[in-house]
């Protein structure tokens, strides 16, 4: 489901935020591209839902052909449902949809000769498809007929149809004969047409097609007959009755039901990317509704689908704005629907996908409340799903990259319980297989997505292991490839993978010292936040981010001297903080933003001399870090020994050197004797070490962090 799946770390230092909260999810490839003049959007319609709606008959299914394996059904169809604007070429929305398409259909007509779009779009699949895969359905005039002096008016094929394209996508003068189905009423006929077209886009005979279809058609009359025979012993009547009622129970389903597919599909994908929460909300909320009187195993495979589909988009919507034991709620319950479904159809790769998905969800709230054994167990069954996956169909792009964003979410779980060098196997090895699939489609924006996650997730690999120059390098191809696709598309969700991306830039120029740098990428995230949070305000993620850049920034501004510009900042983080917390105050990111803002505050009132004003906000610090949970015991507990110290030099500051000295030694109490630390860590450890007098120790710490390239602060 959409939804990329990663997992969003807690209050480790280095990552609070690093990454959007799940992987970026791959859209659907379609199984054809209908291309036609808008004044042909009649037919257009009709042959939409009849090709969606089309079954293959059982003994074709699976088949090896041509044109690849049969499936069972020809979904998903794209088709663009509005004009295109009167100048420039095709949107990338369009090209997108082409290079994912399997097959080309295009309504011939003397319109659609003329159109440039439906031109366009047949150049732009030519350039990529072979020209088997073109297939073109006659409504009107005649095919070649501008070939023929006198009947030019009458042509049909768009000329991009009439000719054959090179291997460089070039055209060329030899006539092109694409495979065509006739539905014009003085021709085949609709319905043999429409068989036509589908032998061509399965590989297959038409006469088998049509002998199936036959026979099929044969044995539901047959059964219909005796069905109405045996209700008319009891009486003709109530039986034409019933069975007009059950037509048109069935007809109205079906609308119904195909609106419904169309808010969970097309309507889903154009709401998504202006983060639009009310709209995706009532989305769920009406397909809900829909199905709120019937019984779970009264529905159909494809009621339940869709049922839970609303669920864990509703899920998504509600853990947005904060709601997590809402979203949990709403998981669990698609989630139960979506193993529903694998029972009734346990080899079929999209029931598997859809569980997954909510296998993932699930996992990622365990994640964010700190329950690793439940996040790493939920991880590993998502992978097994996402093998069973390739196994079905191991040429199958999408479940492939299930794989990848399966190992990339366990490298996650694996890195927050500093299993460092187990993470960055992982990650290196997601982006390999991430770019290799990124480079055999450029044009793919999710794969493209995908390569700035593992550049993301392998800085932080490399950060931890003290590699300051390969995690700066991959940090940088990260922001560079979601500036290019912000760029391409505008689309919001790469505009708040930027926060945390330059805020983390940020931070590993900060820890080298190269202090203009490191403010430079914290305001670059403040900047990036503050143009999203006007688009929606209740969103809890782009609060969190904007929050969290701040605090970076009002740091670094203070360890520069400037405090009046630091204060600035104070006030938006203690605000950002306290918003957030009134939706969930188990939070671990909120409650170290809280700490944060005291902690800020006793700063500055330090820098100004107060040193009472200071020691309470500084002990007001210290109690929320002690509240912070995030499951990961060591990194609280780091934070916690940091904010220990802080209190022990205003004591020291104020001319308490006894009180100093407890604190201090309390701080390093906090910390574990035997862990593995990450450099900012290690840097905490050698100064409260330096504060007891501890030189030696301290030494010691500081030549290996020197030896990395980490600037020490004091």
């Amino acid at each position: 489901m959409a939804k990329l799946a990663r997992l969003p770390v807690f209050d480790r230092a280095a990552q609070a935020d690093a990454h959007a909260s799940h992987v970026p999810r791959l859209r659907t490839r379609f199984y054809a591209f209908l291309s036609y003049s808008h004044k042909d959007k009649d037919l257009a319609d009709w042959l939409h839902r009849e090709l969606e709606n089309f079954r293959v008959p059982h003994s074709l299914a699976g088949r090896l052909t041509a044109n690849g394996v049969v499936p069972r059904r020809l979904t998903p169809i794209f088709r663009d449902q509005h004009d295109l604007s009167a100048g420039g070429d095709l949107a990338e929305e369009i090209k997108a949809a082409l290079a994912a398409s399997q097959f080309l259909i295009v309504l011939c007509s003397p319109t659609a000769a003329k159109s440039r779009w439906t031109n366009q779009e047949i150049e732009s699949f030519k350039r990529t498809r072979p020209e088997g895969c073109v297939l073109a359905a006659v409504v009107a005039g005649e095919p070649f007929a501008s070939d023929i002096r006198g009947r030019e008016e009458e042509e049909c094929f768009p000329p991009a149809l009439r000719y054959k394209y090179d291997r460089r996508g070039h055209q060329t003068t030899k006539r092109a004969d694409p495979l065509a189905a006739d539905f014009r009423e003085s021709a085949e006929g609709q319905r043999l047409a429409f068989l036509k077209l589908v032998a061509g886009m399965l590989g297959i005979g038409l006469d088998e097609l049509v002998q199936r279809e036959t026979t099929r058609r044969h044995r539901n009359l047959a059964w219909l007959a005796a069905a109405s025979l045996a209700g008319m012993a009891v009486t003709s009547t109530l039986a034409v009755t019933a069975f007009q009622a059950r037509n048109e129970a069935r007809e109205q389903r079906r609308e119904a039901e195909g609106l419904v597919g169309f808010m969970l599909g097309d309507l889903k994908d154009k709401l998504e990317p202006i983060g639009r929460l009310d709209a995706l909300d009532g989305v769920g909320s009406r397909v809900l509704a829909y199905y709120h009187k019937q019984s779970t195993t009264d529905l159909s495979d494809a009621a339940l689908t869709q049922r839970s589909r609303a669920l864990s988009l509703m899920g998504q919507v509600a853990q947005a704005r904060g709601d997590v034991t809402g979203s949990l709620r709403l998981y669990r319950e698609a989630m139960a629907g979506t193993a529903e479904a694998v029972r009734r159809s346990p080899n079929d790769p999209q029931a598997l996908f859809d569980h997954a998905q909510n296998v993932f969800y699930v996992g990622e709230i365990a994640h964010l409340r700190g329950d690793f054994g439940t996040a790493e167990s939920n991880m590993r069954e998502y992978q097994r799903l996402a093998l069973r996956m390739i196994a079905l169909g191991p040429d199958n792009m999408k479940w492939r990259m299930e794989k990848q964003y399966a190992d990339t979410n366990l490298g996650v779980i694996l890195s927050d319980q500093r299993r460092f060098p187990e993470a960055a196997k992982q990650f290196r090895e997601a982006l390999t297989t991430t770019q290799a699939i990124a480079t055999a489609d450029p044009l793919n924006k999710d794969y493209q997505a995908s390569v700035a996650e593992s550049f993301a997730w392998l800085a932080d690999a490399d950060r931890a292991t003290g590699n300051y120059r390969e995690a700066i390098a991959a940090r940088q191809q990260d922001i560079g490839v979601l500036e290019r696709l912000l760029a391409r598309t505008g689309d919001v969700r790469y505009q708040e993978k930027l926060i945390p991306a330059e805020r983390m830039l940020g931070r590993l120029y900060a820890e080298q010292g190269r202090r203009d740098l490191a403010s430079g990428q914290f305001q670059a995230a403040v900047s990036q936040a503050d143009l999203l949070i006007p688009k929606e305000p209740n969103n809890t993620r782009w609060l969190e981010y904007a929050t969290n850049a701040r605090v970076d920034l009002a740091d670094e501004l203070l360890l520069a001297g400037q405090t009046d510009q630091a204060a600035a900042q104070v006030r938006p983080i203690c605000d950002g903080a306290s918003r957030l917390l009134t939706h969930d105050q188990r939070n671990a990111v909120w409650r170290a933003a809280l700490s944060s803002c005291w902690n800020l505050q006793a700063r500055l009132a330090l820098a100004h001399g107060a040193n009472s004003d200071a020691l309470k906000f500084a002990q007001r610090a210290l109690e929320v870090s002690k509240s912070v949970h995030s499951g990961d015991a060591i990194a609280d507990a780091y934070s916690a020994a940091s904010a220990q110290r802080f209190v022990g030099d205003i004591q020291q500051s104020a001319g308490d050197p006894d009180g100093a000295r407890a604190s201090w030694a309390a701080a390093l109490r906090y910390l574990p004797g035997n862990s593995v630390e990450e450099p900012g860590q290690a840097n905490e450890r050698a100064v409260i070490l330096r504060r007891l007098g501890r030189s030696a120790e301290a030494q010691a710490i500081s030549s290996r962090l020197r030896a990395m390239g980490y600037h020490e602060m004091s």
